[in-house]
């Protein structure tokens, strides 16, 4: 028996005595304590949670990601262990039956191939019961999970993937949009590049729905802020050869103020170093870059990207809380996490959380409590997931690349020139015409 969560033994004086102005003081020890224990880990801020009865009697999260691909580095495997670390902190706070029974983490490679990503899904819903599957680089990819967690009734929570058709033309029910997307991403860039390097652009982009959204993103705001897309063209995804020649070829013919580059991952790298090998900056060109993660950083180097603004959801080094993960997953996996490990973490949390507030892994009751939902946690500043569309709302970054003489430590690449509010980082509701 206790009171006030204070032992019956300690509610009494030295002279057996009760107590009453004991008992709050000890209690106000026993909340600060507790409050310190937990501050490392991410925090919703939400009602109680209640007992928790699992639909199958375990709890199985699905993570599927390009593994083999150009999008292995920036998420890949170690956005697995990402997930894996949630789990094992939420369990460390919360004690192993925290959800009512075991929790199970299941991954696959979708190889950036819809079909694959859709039959994968398809399997983990079905045959291993998965209640819900996180991350999904490849918008195309991610667009083919969406309908499959639509049709299943079963949550999918993108991470990696970029375009608004996940909260728009392509919403449902049982999707969630959480870290990032092309309207984010051309809100920073596109508005400061075009302000500050140069009014006339020539947009290349990967040839499938992540780069077509990313043009029509990035030219809705080079416009919009008083510049021109003199020209956009495509090229194939995957690029099997990684040459980029004959589009920046074209550039020099061209002669744009800048190139907006919207490729990811594996072909960002290697258009960044044809770029140098053409010696485009030599002619006037400049370089604005639409997506960029730590992992590019490091295939580039550092130096050769000195100097490049860029809009992030997270950076690893921003504040103390932030860089309380980075240093954990730097010794769990020997690298500083990308913005998508620290986002697979972050929504697998905050999808542990809502589930202790339902009391069931229940799709629908688990989406009644994700809706409207606000909360900050080490990734996510000021976040506000929208009942209308599904997306997570939240602060974006601009940040720069700053020249390795500047570094502290081995991946300190970036340092933040400032805060894009929420609201200005999300794409107006009116906008998404989503009819889920």
């Amino acid at each position: 028996m206790s009171f006030y969560g204070t032992s019956v033994s300690e509610a009494f004086d030295e002279k057996g005595r009760f107590d009453m102005k004991r008992v709050i003081a000890l209690a106000m020890v026993a909340a600060v304590m507790a409050a310190a224990c937990g501050a490392a880990a991410p925090s919703g801020g939400g009602a109680p949670a209640t007992a928790v009865k699992l639909t199958s009697g375990k709890l199985v999260m699905g993570v599927i990601n390009d593994q083999s691909g150009v999008y292995a580095d920036l998420s890949g495997k170690n956005a697995v262990e990402a997930v894996k670390m949630a789990v094992e902190d939420f369990k460390a706070k919360y004690g192993d039956n925290a959800l009512g029974g075991p929790i199970e983490v299941i991954t696959a490679d979708h190889q950036n191939k819809p079909d694959v990503a859709s039959s994968k899904a398809q399997e983990f819903y079905e045959r291993n019961n998965a209640s819900v599957i996180f991350d999904v680089p490849t918008s195309s990819a991610a667009l083919a999970i969406a309908k499959v967690a639509g049709d299943q009734k079963r949550l999918y929570i993108n991470i990696t993937a970029a375009t608004t058709d996940l909260t728009g033309a392509s919403c449902n029910k049982y999707t969630f949009h959480y870290a990032y997307d092309t309207y984010m991403l051309a809100a920073g860039t596109g508005k400061w590049v075009t302000e500050n390097l140069g009014k006339q652009w020539y947009i290349i982009y990967p040839n499938y729905a992540f780069g077509q959204d990313m043009e029509k993103s990035f030219r809705s705001a080079v416009t919009k802020f008083g510049g021109n897309v003199i020209q956009s063209d495509g090229s194939p995804f995957p690029n099997q050869t990684g040459d980029f020649s004959q589009l920046l070829l074209k550039a020099g013919q061209l002669k744009p103020q800048v190139l907006g580059a919207m490729q990811a991952g594996g072909d960002l790298v290697n258009v960044v170093k044809q770029y140098n090998e053409f010696k485009l900056k030599d002619q006037g060109i400049k370089l604005a870059i639409g997506l960029l993660f730590d992992t590019d950083i490091t295939a580039i180097g550092q130096d050769n990207m000195a100097g490049v603004v860029y809009t992030t959801p997270w950076v690893w080094s921003m504040d103390d809380q932030a860089k309380s993960f980075a240093d954990k997953f730097l010794k769990r996996t020997g690298i500083r996490p990308t913005f998508a490990h620290a986002a697979n973490y972050s929504a697998a949390w905050q999808y542990m959380e809502a589930i202790r507030r339902a009391g069931t892994d229940d799709a629908d009751a688990v989406v009644k409590q994700l809706e409207g939902y606000k909360f900050n946690d080490f990734f996510i500043r000021n976040g506000q997931i929208r009942a209308e569309d599904h997306w997570v709302m939240h602060d974006a970054l601009l940040a720069q690349v700053k020249p390795s003489s500047e570094a502290k430590e081995k991946f300190d690449y970036s340092k933040v020139l400032g805060t894009i509010p929420a609201e200005t980082a999300s794409r107006p509701l009116a906008d998404a015409n989503c009819k889920k």
